[in-house]
C-alpha cells in the first residue's frame, strides 16, 4: 500500500524531467508538501497526441461510472496484477495511464518490540520517484455543465529487497526509459504495459525511519523526513 507521499520539488523540475509542457494554470514553483493524504491533489503526467503534460489531480479514483465520489477514499491503489480486469480499473488501464511524479513515500510496518514504526523511502541517487498511475475523469450524471473531476490511483505490486522487510506491498516505480511505453496505449499493447508492473531493482530505493508525526495529515514541513531512530517498545 502507498498512502502518504513527499511532494516538496516545484512541478517545473517534475515537468523538466518528464519533457513534459505544464498545464495552464498550473504554478510552475508550486507549494512544496511533505504529507500528502489521498483525497488531496497529485500531480500527474498523461500524454495526448504525443505531448506530455503536467497537470494536477486528485488522489483516489473515481471511475467515471460512479454514482458519486466517495468511491475515491478506497481506491487510492491499484494492485497492479489485477488493473487489466477489475472494473474500477481496466477502463483507465486501457486508455488512461499517467506517471505520478514524488520525491518520496511513506510506509509504516509493525516488528517484535518495537511501536509502529514510519519509514521514508525514496530514490537512492535522488531523482523524482516516478510511480505508474492511472487517471479518471467524473462528473455528476444529469447535470448540465457539471464541473469535472480529475482522479488518479497509484499502482502497486509486491515488494523488492528494499521494502519486503517493512510492507508486503510497493508502489511499481517506472524508469525513465519505461515511461514512453506506461504512457502510449497506442503503440504498445496491454502485454507490454503490464510487463512494466514489477518490482523495482534492488538498491532502486533507499529509506530510514521517521517521526510518528507523519501520520497525522495536519503536520508537514521538512522536519517530517529527518531520519527519526525507531521506537522500542521496551
Amino acid at each position: 500500500m502507498c498512502g502518504r507521499i513527499a511532494l516538496y520539488s516545484p512541478p517545473a523540475r517534475f515537468a523538466r524531467f518528464l519533457d513534459a509542457v505544464l498545464a495552464a494554470g498550473l504554478d510552475p514553483e508550486g507549494p512544496p508538501r511533505w504529507n500528502v493524504a489521498p483525497q488531496q491533489p497529485l500531480f500527474a503526467v498523461k500524454q495526448r497526441e504525443g505531448v506530455r503534460q503536467l497537470d494536477s489531480c486528485r488522489w483516489g479514483l473515481v471511475p467515471s461510472w460512479a454514482k458519486d465520489p466517495t468511491t475515491a477514499a478506497r481506491l487510492f491503489n491499484a494492485r497492479g496484477e489485477t488493473i487489466a480486469e477489475k472494473p474500477s480499473f481496466r477502463s483507465a488501464f486501457a486508455k488512461r495511464p499517467c506517471v505520478i511524479p514524488v520525491d518520496g513515500f511513506y510506509e509504516w510496518e509493525h516488528r517484535p518490540g518495537r511501536a509502529r514504526q514510519a519509514y521514508y523511502f525514496h530514490r537512492r541517487d535522488d531523482a523524482p520517484l516516478l510511480l505508474a498511475g492511472l487517471y479518471e475523469h467524473w462528473s455528476e450524471r444529469d447535470v448540465d455543465n457539471a464541473p469535472v473531476l480529475t482522479t488518479c490511483t497509484v499502482v502497486t505490486t509486491s515488494p523488492n529487497e528494499d521494502l519486503a522487510e517493512i510492507h508486503d506491498r510497493m508502489p511499481v516505480v517506472l524508469e525513465p526509459k519505461a515511461v514512453a511505453t506506461w504512457l502510449n496505449v497506442t503503440d504498445h499493447g496491454p502485454d507490454e504495459r503490464l510487463a512494466l508492473l514489477t518490482p523495482a531493482r534492488p538498491g532502486t530505493l533507499s529509506h530510514f525511519a521517521v517521526s510518528a508525526a507523519v501520520g497525522s495529515v495536519k503536520n508537514d514541513g521538512p522536519q517530517l523526513i529527518a531520519p527519526d531512530e525507531p521506537t522500542s517498545l521496551f
